[in-house]
Order: C-alpha cells, then structure tokens, then sequence
C-alpha cells in the first residue's frame, strides 16, 4: 500500500498492521468513544462544548489543554451512581487544579492526594477533609503532619517506617488517625511494567506473600493512636480486563481471614483503587461504571461468603476513567517533513512537555485535523513535538491527510489524565493554559506559564 503525496512523494508500506490505512472519509470522524461528549464537527471544523477550537487557539494560544467540564462531571456522577453503596474517591494524580477539585466536590466524590501539593490544592478548593485519602509511598513528616492538621479522612501506610513515623506524630499531637494498610497481592495486571503496581518487585506497599502485609497490621493494631480501618489494594493503570480484581479481591479476603483469626477483628472497609482503562485508539473498549461497579461488587461479595466473612463497605479511585475522556489538547501544526520512503514527520508547538506518556511508556494516541475538514488522502504520519529529543513523540503512527500544512490545528484525544500533571519545563518551554468549557462558554482553569514564570525561581536574575 502506498500513497502519492502532493509533490509526488510516495511512502512505503511500513505502517503495522494493526494501524491500516483508512478511507479518506474516516480521518474527519470523531469516534464518541475517545473523543469527549461534548465533541463535534461543525462545518468541517471540531468544536468542544459548543466552542470552535480555532476560536480557542487564537484567544488563548497554542498547545492548549481543552477540556469538557460537562463531560467530567458526568462520568463522575456516573461512577457516583454505580457505586452508590460505597465510596468513590477521584485519585488527583491524574490532574488537580483547584476548579477540578470543585467539580469532584460538588458531583458528592471523595479525593485521593498522594503529596503534600496535591493536599494544599485540595484545602485551597476547601475540600472536605474527612472526604480526603492520602496515599504515597514515601511521605515526609511534613507531609503526614499537613495530613494530621488537615483532618483527612485516611491515610494509606506504605511502609513499616511510616507506621512508626505516623504513629509517633499522632500520639504527639494527641489525635488518632484512621489508616488503610496498602497490600501488594502479587497480581500481574495486564499493562504496561511502568503502571503495574501490584506484583511483588516494585516499591509500594507490604507483600502479602512475605507476610509484610500481617505484620504491619499487627503493628498498627499496637498503636493506639492509629484506627486500622481497612485494606487498600491498587493493581495498576489502564486495565480493561476484571481478572486481576478478581485474583486480589481472593488474596485480600484470605488476609481479612488471618487477621480475624488472629486478632479477633473483621476489618470494615476495603479499597480496590482504581485504574479503569478507558479508549485512546479505536479498538479499546473500557467499562461503564455501572457494569464495572456489578462486577467488583459481585467478585468482593462471592469472596466474602465463602470465607463467612461481612462484605466490608467498597470504595474504587478513578482517576483517568473520569477526567481523561473529557481532555483533548490542540496543537498548532508548524513544520510538515517527508522522508522519503518511511513517513512524513508533522512537528507541532508542544511535545513531550505537555505529554509525556508516549515517550515515558509508550502510549497510544488518536489525533485529527481540527480546524478544517480534508477531502485528501491519507498520509502516514509521525507527530512530533518540537524539543531536543527524538523521543519527542506526540503520536507515533497516525494518518493525517495529504494537505496538511503549516498553520493547521491538530488535535489530540483523550489527553485530560496525566499530560498536565506530568508537564515539564524542558527546554524551558512554557507549559501550556487549561481551559474548560461549559454551557458553552470557556473560561481558564489554569493559567499558560509566561518567560517571567520560568525566571521566577531563578535566583541570579536580577529584579526590575
């Protein structure tokens, strides 16, 4: 299969087969289950929440992070909804800014921060505390003492030292703290080695298999200043499959059994984290929240009566599931370069600074032409972004169409989790404004960083 270029140039037939090429037709479509609701062409060009994207660029600039407030507080009513028996926390890791937090908070969700930054956007949002779990894997003392003084509702142990850390910091400012132990049940998620985080070599939590897990329920049970409340269980990111929940809702059942047996106590609460995939290329098929909620419920609740155990009270930590559909970033095309035979490169005013998830490990991503429709051909392309690095790489095979030129918009899907979060300054590029748009009016969430932000912290510069 090859196509000819406007110049004449042709490519070879290099693209994998599981990225064939499509109908000129295809590359103006907006496939509802990666773009966000909220998403439509209108007269060629695609609008968000009702507003043109060429709109958005000029008034606000390019890279763009765009996102459908609508879209978000509806998968986060959704999960509300499904989960209407226990608690669904928003895991802020996944993107957090003040207004974000609003949302969560108004649509009844709790919120997981796993930082003292994250804690401090929270209170800025003036989040309810008892609603706040705080996780991480190696919290300071600072930041376990933010967590004491906040009130927050949780706090998930991590390791032996923060059980003693916690609970020193507890006694000394005379309160008692409601704690979750985090419990690797050496699953093997199906996703990618970097965002599996249950299986036995890696750094968080206590291993079930060793035993860590029950001796750190007997040392929290020792202090009196700690409230041991539940287990806490997280088995990666992206994950379409139920199998592995299944398998570490077995394990930590078989750990509620030896804990009642040896101390006497049936522990109420469970939390299975969360990391419910959702749709970046044609061909993914996430779960709704009600059909995931039935599942988890009916796996946890099967797992309880053969082992005569109570069904403790559920809560899941979506975090992508809810804010990532709704996110899309738009770029400005700048240079358009064919290699012969190979692809064509389109570099754009962004890259791995505003989305580090292809470079980092290797993430899939749809990308359209945005601010026009095209009745060309399709081109075999590479978006790039425009730093020092040639793992620069926005998307890295996608058809764009054959006229694409330099001043075009493209814009990318399903980019509303961990591409702000992750941002970077590198190559002291800016990183880029959020806007959100509802009711058909957008308005900045996060402000674009400026030449002056990026010398702010710079002790040497001189003040005006």
């Amino acid at each position: 299969m090859s196509r000819v270029h406007p110049a004449g140039q042709r490519h070879a037939d290099v693209l994998p087969e599981e990225h064939p090429m499509p109908p000129a037709e295809d590359l103006n479509a907006l496939d509802p289950l990666i773009w966000p609701r909220g998403a439509k062409r209108d007269d060629g060009v695609m609008t968000i929440g009702g507003v043109d994207v060429r709109e958005l660029a000029e008034r606000y600039g390019t890279p763009l992070y765009i996102y459908d407030e609508e879209d978000v507080r509806a998968r986060a009513r959704e999960y509300a909804a499904a989960f209407h028996d226990g608690d669904v926390h928003y895991a802020g890791k996944a993107f957090l800014c003040t207004a974000v937090a609003r949302w969560v908070k108004e649509e009844g969700l709790g919120l997981d921060v796993c930082s003292g930054g994250e804690l401090a956007v929270a209170m800025a949002a003036d989040f309810p505390p008892e609603r706040i779990t705080m996780h991480g894997s190696n919290k300071s003392v600072a930041e376990l003492e933010r967590g004491l003084d906040a009130g927050v509702g949780r706090i998930v142990l991590d390791s032996f030292e923060e059980i003693a850390r916690l609970g020193y910091l507890a006694r000394r400012k005379g309160v008692r703290a409601k704690v979750m132990i985090r419990v690797t049940t050496g699953v093997e998620a199906h996703t990618h080695e970097f965002i599996a985080t249950a299986h036995d070599d890696q750094k968080f939590g206590f291993s079930r298999s060793s035993g860590a897990a029950l001796e750190a329920v007997r040392r929290v049970l020792d202090l009196e200043q700690l409230e041991l409340v539940g287990l806490h269980s997280h088995i990666g990111s992206q994950i379409f499959e139920t199998d592995g929940f299944e398998v570490a809702a077995h394990r930590l059942a078989e750990l509620l059994v030896a804990i009642r047996e040896e101390h006497g106590v049936e522990l109420p609460e469970l939390d299975l984290g969360g990391g419910y995939g959702i749709a970046y290329v044609d061909g993914d098929e996430p779960h709704d929240p009600k059909s995931l909620a039935d599942g988890l419920r009916t796996i946890v609740a099967r797992e309880c009566r053969a082992y005569g155990l109570q069904m403790p009270k559920l809560t899941v930590e979506p975090g992508r599931a809810i804010v990532g559909p709704g996110g899309v970033t738009v770029y400005e095309v700048g240079t358009v370069k064919n290699v012969e035979g190979l692809r064509t490169y389109v570099s754009v005013d962004g890259g791995m600074s505003d989305n580090l998830r292809t470079s980092l490990y290797g993430a899939d991503y749809t990308s359209v032409l945005a601010s026009r429709s095209s009745d060309a051909g399709p081109m075999l392309s590479r978006l790039v972004g425009k730093h020092c690095e040639s793992g620069d790489i926005v998307v890295r095979d996608l058809w764009l169409p054959e006229d694409l030129t330099a001043g075009d918009l493209v814009a990318v899907a399903a980019t509303g989790a961990y591409c702000r979060s992750m941002a970077s300054n590198y190559n002291h590029v800016p990183k880029p404004a959020v806007v959100a748009i509802r009711d058909g009016v957008p308005r900045v969430i996060v402000r674009r960083e400026s030449d002056a932000d990026l010398l702010r912290l710079d002790a040497e510069v001189e003040e005006a």
